[in-house]
């Protein structure tokens, strides 16, 4: 298990600190301290181009690998970062062209980091330069175990750029993809308005206009922007690969915030990174949600750092942030209980953001393992000592261990991207909330959950579903068909198959290429503005504890073949389907039309748990969060009390507590903030 923080020595030289004599004696310092805390890894260099050259073509790595050997003298493993993030001042003045252009055509200028068009093919020059010179120069040594690449891609709405350099890629993509003009006339529907183009540069970037952009134009706009992030990360990996073969790769990800595809970019990468939202959200199961996000970005072919098959958290942070309006510190003890919580989704190493407070610069007040006026004593430090202690104990127990879902919600950038379009039919509606919806109801019932686009293999998921796929390619639709005809059960939401992967309407029948597959047809759609509701009323065996509403978006359904499990209560669609069932192949297909209350879709797990023999990882209270990270002859349950609160729990066999090397057994009362991570005892598995 590897454990550490994002360290900025550049930021700790004399005069900041250290003396004349030996300006950089608070790296001896900070590194024994980070020893106390049980530290073995660190992250460095993200914003040091700079520094490492500060005039073109004149370069200073020794501070670097001064650093590094300190480092290894001290047995502390070494992230290494190429610093493009954060050009410097010198190249966007020798090279103006490299500053991003906006939607508006105002030039952003430089001084800050992400200051770049990633299109600029001088800026690509720059940057294979100052990579190569830093692989070549400190990326051998001993104690550097991976690359991150860059920092925080798409940060600050930097996602795109409308340079001339972007309209000339824009252009060859666009004519890679289409091949004749005529072609994408045809395919993004430009009669639309008569906006009909002659030659690949007639096709406008979306730029700032009286009104909206072709829906279709604007989806391409938005893949081409994003295989532009993937491709400069690709050209990093390429060189770095060729020069330190290795070493693997990756790059630090925010939870699917960013406008490209995060599926794309991790396919490039050898581990996946993360960056832990913990410090600005309170609600464990949206944070969870997002966590299960990012670590299904990538299933297979890991390659980390110590032979590690799950995914690193590279910045959680250690206390506040500094950029929201008020910054509320991490609670004591929530930090360690959310360090355990990315530690029992899959995290095999945790890094705190960051190690100290900054003394200058823009992010002078963001929290930090140690304040500005740094001592051992320090309530954050004291914390992570402990969390430190506590995995040197786990180490051995965590180490071959996986996640292993049983259930997959499924998720696409495309057809988030297509949502965000402006004209929607209810601009009320939110994907991401609606995903939160099904996910919220499966993690209060302690139900793993991975994610998945829709074009991926699924057969190892008892259950899929597929909230509000509203552009659904052919081949996707195919997926869901060949997973429910294997016997899978899907269950799939309004909203879904409305345009295909060339943002077209069907006139064919909603869901397109899938009424089939659910046995029905979508007519028409009403959708509900808020505080408006139609009402469910339900057939059978579906359990209800509460009556339940219908929002948002309501289906008008004629059924076929399928069976009709809940109506609509009223309006003109009264004994209408809201809900339906079909059977397709071997499995099952089921058809939610509308999106109701948080409550509905608990009862919705607690009757599909039956169907799919699906089971809850242990019987706890609510407020219990419980994970489980497994491995052939053992499976290591993680329970957190989100609660300030004690929670009295209950034990029908002997449990192993490794953090403690006690036995459980019996009543047990849970602290607030408090966790547990626990096996069954040996005794237990032989009575079995």
């Amino acid at each position: 298990m590897y454990f550490g923080v994002d360290y900025h020595p550049e930021q700790w030289v004399y005069p900041y600190a250290g003396t004349p004599e030996k300006p950089e004696l608070q790296w001896e310092k900070d590194i024994e301290m980070m020893l106390k805390a049980g530290i073995n890894v660190v992250r460095v260099g993200e914003f040091v181009w700079g520094l490492c050259e500060p005039q073109e073509g004149r370069y200073d790595f020794s501070w670097l690998q001064r650093l590094l050997d300190l480092m290894g003298q001290a047995g502390i493993q070494v992230v290494l970062c190429t610093p493009t993030a954060a050009p410097p001042v010198w190249l966007a003045r020798a090279h103006p062209e490299i500053l991003p252009t906006d939607q508006r055509g105002l030039v952003l200028r430089e001084g800050t980091r992400r200051a770049v068009c990633l299109n600029s093919d001088v800026f690509w020059d720059y940057s294979k330069r100052i990579v190569e010179k830093l692989a070549k120069t400190v990326g051998r040594h001993e104690q550097v175990i991976a690359w991150q690449i860059d920092n925080g891609l798409g940060g600050h709405f930097t996602e795109e750029t409308f340079n001339e350099d972007t309209r000339r890629d824009w252009h060859l993509w666009l004519e890679a993809k289409y091949e004749t003009v005529a072609k994408l006339n045809e395919l993004m529907g430009l009669r639309h308005w008569g906006q009909l183009v002659n030659s690949w540069s007639e096709v406008p970037m979306p730029m700032q206009a009286p009104t909206v952009h072709n829906p279709a134009l604007l989806l391409d706009w938005r893949r081409f922007s994003s295989d532009t992030i993937v491709q400069y990360v690709r050209m990093q990996a390429d060189l770095l690969r060729q020069l330190t073969p290795d070493t693997p790769l990756t790059t630090n990800l925010r939870p699917l915030l960013h406008r490209f595809d995060h599926f794309d970019l991790a396919e490039v990468l050898d581990f996946v990174s993360i960056e832990s939202t913990a410090a600005i959200k309170a609600r464990s199961s949206e944070l969870a949600c997002e966590i299960d996000m990012l670590r299904s970005l990538k299933k297979t072919g890991i390659k980390a750092p110590g032979g590690g098959q799950g995914f690193w958290v590279m910045e959680q942070k250690a206390g506040n942030v500094n950029w929201q309006e008020v910054n509320s510190l991490v609670r004591p003890g929530v930090l360690r209980m959310f360090t355990y919580q990315l530690v029992s989704r899959g995290a095999d190493a945790v890094l705190y953001f960051r190690w100290r407070q900054p003394r200058f610069g823009s992010e002078q007040y963001h929290g930090a393992v140690l304040p500005h006026a740094a001592h051992e004593n320090g309530r954050v430090y004291n914390e992570i000592s402990q969390i430190g202690e506590e995995l040197k104990l786990l180490a051995p127990a965590l180490k071959d261990t996986r996640v292993k879902p049983e259930v997959c919600i499924l998720f696409s950038h495309e057809n988030e991207w297509s949502l965000q379009y402006p004209l929607q039919p209810n601009k009320h509606f939110r994907l991401r909330e609606h995903i939160q919806l099904f996910y919220n109801a499966l993690h209060d019932r302690n139900i793993m959950v991975d994610f998945a686009r829709p074009t991926e293999d699924l057969s190892a998921y008892r259950l899929v579903i597929a909230p509000s796929l509203h552009l659904l390619s052919a081949g996707e639709a195919d997926r869901l068909k060949l997973y429910v005809q294997n016997g899978g059960t899907l269950i799939s939401t309004f909203n879904t198959g409305l345009v295909d992967a060339y943002h077209m309407a069907p006139v064919t029948g909603y869901p397109n290429n899938l009424t089939d597959l659910f046995g029905l047809e979508v007519l028409e759609f009403d959708t509900l503005p808020p505080g408006e509701e139609n009402h469910i009323t339900f057939k059978g065996s579906f359990p209800t504890t509460h009556l339940h509403p219908a929002r948002v978006w309501c289906d008008i359904i004629e059924p076929k073949e399928c069976q009709v499990l809940a109506t609509y209560a009223k309006d003109f669609y009264t004994g209408r389907p809201a809900m339906t069932m079909n059977s397709f192949g071997l499995g099952k297909a089921i058809y939610i039309g509308t999106q109701s209350h948080q409550h509905f879709y608990f009862d919705l797990v607690t009757w599909i748990r039956q169907m799919c023999a699906l089971h809850p990882l242990l019987k706890v209270p609510e407020n219990i969060e419980v994970s489980m990270r497994q491995k052939e002859g053992a499976n290591l349950h993680f329970l957190l009390n989100h609660q300030a609160s004690a929670i009295r729990l209950q034990f029908y066999k002997p449990m192993h507590d490794f953090l403690t090397g006690t036995n459980v057994m019996g009543s047990h009362e849970l602290a607030g903030h408090g966790l547990l991570v626990l096996d069954e005892h040996p005794e237990a598995k032989q009575m079995e």
